[in-house]
C-alpha cells in the first residue's frame, strides 16, 4: 500500500473532495454507514483544531485515493479513533473492494496500537481485533415520515398517543409549540450545553461539558457547513422559549444523533421525545435515509428504532511494548463497564448510586 499521512491542514482539497465522494456513494456499494458524519473530513479536521496528534493516512493506489484513515497519536505511538469519547462512529472510509493490512498501516502512521469503541460495521482488518460488538439502534425514514409513524403505531402504540397526547398538552399549556430544525442562534446552543452539562451532573454522570476541547468542538461543528455535511441544531419552542434541543451532524443520507436535552421544569410532557418525532419528520422531507441514536441501552431509543446495526469495540496492535501495557490498563476497565451496562441487575443499582451522588453534589454547588 502506498500509505502518505498529513497533518489536518496538509490535506488538500482534492484529497477532501476524494474522500467526500466516496461517503456520497457508499450507499450504492452496500455499505450506507460509511457515510456517517463521525467519518467525514470535517468532523476530523474540526477534532484536529482542538485536540494534539491529529493525523489522516491517505492510502493510494494506481495514483489515485483508495482509502482515508483518520487518527490521533500520542508522542508514544499509540493510536485512538478521532474524537475517541464522543465519537459515534470509527473507521477507514475506502472506495468499493478496497482492501489493507491493519498492521502494516498502523506500521505506516507510526502506531503500536489504535484504539476504537464504535467502529463502524464492515471492516473486517479491524474487527478481527475487536472484544465485543454492540447494537445502534437507528431511525429510517426513507420512506417517509407518515410510513414511519405507521411503523411506530404499530410496534408501540401506547408510546406513540402518549407522545402525540403529551405535545397538545405542552401546546394547551404552554403556548404555542413550533419546532426549528436548523436553528442558527448561538444562545440556543449555549442552553443545549447547560442542559446538557446539569443533566449529566445530576445523574451522577462524568459532564463532558465540563471539557473545554468538548465545548470547542460542539461550538466549530455548530459554524460548519460544507456540501454535504453541516452541524444540526434542532429546538422544540413553547410560546417561543426554548423547551428541548439537539445538536447532531448530518451529511447527505445519515442524521447523527449526539447531544439531546430538554428543561427540566417541562419533562412531565417528554419534549426530548416529541423533539424527536419532529426530528424524524424534518429528516425525512429532507432526503436523510435514516437518523443513529448511537449505542447504548436508553428506554427511548428502544420506542424509537425501527432496526439495529451494529458497532465494535477493541484494539489493533503490533507487537509493542506501548501496546502491550495500554491494552493491560484499559481492557479491564472497558471490560467491568461493558458487563454492568449489559445485565439489568447490575445496571439498576449503579445507576440509581449515581443519580443520588449527582443529586449529592448538586446540593453542595
Amino acid at each position: 500500500m502506498d500509505i502518505r499521512v498529513y497533518r489536518p491542514g496538509e490535506l488538500s482539497a482534492a484529497d477532501r473532495a476524494a474522500w467526500t465522494a466516496m461517503q456520497a456513494k457508499a450507499h450504492l456499494h452496500g455499505a450506507p454507514e460509511l457515510a456517517n458524519p463521525f467519518l467525514s473530513p470535517e468532523f476530523a479536521l474540526a477534532v484536529g483544531r482542538v485536540r494534539r496528534g491529529v493525523r489522516i493516512a491517505v492510502v493510494h493506489e494506481d495514483g489515485e485515493p483508495a482509502a482515508f484513515f483518520p487518527y490521533q497519536r500520542s508522542a508514544t505511538g499509540v493510536g485512538r479513533a478521532v474524537g475517541l469519547g464522543v465519537s459515534d462512529c470509527q473507521g477507514l472510509v475506502h472506495r468499493p473492494g478496497f482492501t489493507w493490512d491493519a498492521h502494516e498501516l498502523l506500521r505506516a502512521c507510526g502506531l503500536a496500537l489504535w484504539e476504537f469503541d464504535h467502529l463502524v460495521q464492515g471492516q473486517r482488518p479491524f474487527e478481527a481485533s475487536a472484544s465485543g460488538s454492540f447494537p445502534s439502534p437507528v431511525v429510517d425514514v426513507d420512506q417517509g415520515y407518515e410510513a414511519y409513524l405507521g411503523r411506530l403505531r404499530a410496534h408501540s402504540p401506547k408510546f406513540t398517543r402518549s407522545t402525540l397526547a403529551k405535545e397538545r398538552k405542552l401546546g394547551r399549556d404552554a403556548g404555542t409549540v413550533r419546532y426549528v430544525h436548523d436553528e442558527r442562534d448561538p444562545e440556543v446552543l449555549n442552553t443545549l450545553m447547560a442542559w446538557k452539562s446539569a443533566q449529566y451532573r445530576r445523574t451522577g454522570r462524568s459532564d463532558r461539558f465540563a471539557h473545554e476541547w468538548i465545548t470547542r468542538l460542539v461550538t466549530r461543528l455548530f459554524h460548519t457547513r460544507s456540501e454535504p455535511f453541516a452541524g444540526i441544531l434542532s429546538v422544540l419552542y413553547a410560546d417561543g422559549r426554548p423547551v428541548a434541543a439537539h445538536f447532531g451532524l448530518r451529511t447527505e443520507r445519515i442524521l447523527a444523533c449526539w447531544f439531546p436535552a430538554y428543561d427540566p421544569a417541562f419533562a412531565k410532557y417528554s419534549p426530548g421525545l416529541v423533539l424527536h418525532l419532529r426530528m424524524a419528520e424534518a429528516a425525512a422531507a429532507d432526503g436523510i435515509a435514516y437518523l443513529d441514536l448511537g449505542r447504548g441501552q436508553k428506554e427511548y431509543k428502544d420506542s424509537l428504532k425501527t432496526r439495529e446495526i451494529t458497532v465494535s469495540e477493541g484494539w489493533v496492535t503490533r507487537r509493542h511494548p506501548m501496546a502491550v501495557g495500554h491494552r493491560a490498563r484499559r481492557a479491564p476497565v472497558r471490560a467491568l463497564r461493558n458487563t454492568v451496562m449489559s445485565r439489568p441487575e447490575l445496571f439498576e443499582p449503579a445507576d440509581r448510586i449515581l443519580k443520588r451522588m449527582g443529586k449529592i453534589r448538586s446540593r453542595h454547588m
